[in-house]
């Protein structure tokens, strides 16, 4: 559910209260009363609502988060006392208490004002309190999301001139070997800054997967043409949400580490969607070099995305990280369970 719905659910809950606590003990009682008893009832319910919402849309975001607290408190004061003051009048203009006494049996006499001064106060109290609480913990939320928002934004300021530099290099090299790869470098790597600037807020499987294979067409230029490199994708890929470059981190760490001038080398990439789960695999060549120390040799690119999952997939993916130096392979397996 989300914030604004909590919201609006939260006042349909105090409305529903203050006509239970203003109308149900008098109609739950056999007695027909007197018009100006519902009038006065209908009277303190209007005052309640509109201190509920004087005070979550104005005292509060007016006063109280603009550091004017103490015109907050003397409004506040003036509401309390306003409500004894309308409760006090409205007594005395039908004669109330008379009025419910005359209609009630004797067995009741005595409680006969289920809403009397100090009651009209209280109740007043309550619903404004209710309302403070329901703002604050509105923008207590509100907050948190923004620093989330803030700091994710951050992270990818970070991932992507990461990303662009690395290719950049790559076409650089090219330049002076081979003027016709350079240039289709140059368009790929085009469609790839599309691809970023227009979908940084969210993407589907498809197209970051398309992204991917853009990737490895302009890194499969500077490998050698020994290297083995395997992209398993499925066939038919659904139209799945996943955050935007969530996978090129992964690849990008086994092209850094994973790939040899001297020794035979090898990347191997595989996504896989079923049900609500997508499964990233990427497994590459190890040296004995750092290729295995994710945290510490692999550059912001790795360590962002660790806190971008946790961030975007909190309690909702798995990464296991494995350098088997027997075998000389360094792995990542990532499973991200989608709404």
């Amino acid at each position: 559910m989300t914030i604004q719905k909590i919201f609006l659910s939260a006042h349909f809950m105090v409305l529903l209260g203050l006509v239970v606590f203003t109308f149900l003990p008098f109609y739950t009682l056999s007695h027909t009363f007197p018009i100006e008893v519902w009038f006065k009832q209908l009277s303190l319910f209007l005052y309640w609502t509109g201190a509920y919402f004087l005070v979550i849309k104005v005292l509060l975001p007016k006063l109280l988060y603009r550091n004017k607290g103490a015109l907050f408190a003397l409004v506040l004061l003036a509401v309390l006392f306003g409500a004894s003051i309308l409760n006090n009048r409205f007594d005395n203009a039908i004669r109330f208490t008379e009025v419910v006494e005359k209609n009630l049996p004797a067995s009741n006499a005595g409680n006969t004002s289920p809403t009397g001064d100090m009651g009209a106060v209280l109740m007043t109290i309550l619903v404004c309190g209710i309302g403070v609480i329901i703002v604050i913990t509105q923008k207590i939320q509100q907050d948190q999301l923004q620093k989330i928002s803030s700091e994710l934004a951050f992270l990818k300021t970070q991932i992507n001139p990461h990303f662009f530099f690395n290719v950049l290099h790559t076409i650089y090299g090219l330049t002076d070997q081979d003027t016709a790869k350079a240039k289709d470098s140059i368009y790929t790597l085009s469609h790839m800054m599309r691809y970023v600037l227009y979908h940084s807020e969210n993407t589907t499987l498809e197209k970051e997967l398309e992204f991917v294979e853009s990737y490895n067409k302009l890194m499969r230029l500077r490998v050698p043409p020994d290297v083995q490199i395997i992209f398993e994708k499925p066939a038919f890929i659904e139209d799945v949400p996943i955050a935007p470059m969530i996978i090129l981190p992964f690849i990008e760490n086994a092209y850094k580490h994973g790939i040899s001038s001297i020794y035979p080398s090898f990347i191997f990439m595989s996504v896989a969607h079923t049900h609500n789960l997508i499964e990233i695999e990427v497994r590459n060549s190890s040296f004995g070099s750092g290729g295995g120390e994710l945290e510490e040799s692999n550059g912001i690119g790795l360590t962002n995305t660790r806190r971008r999952l946790n961030l975007l997939y909190p309690g909702r993916h798995t990464l296991v990280v494995d350098d088997n130096k027997a075998n000389k392979e360094f792995s990542i397996h990532l499973k991200l369970a989608i709404a």
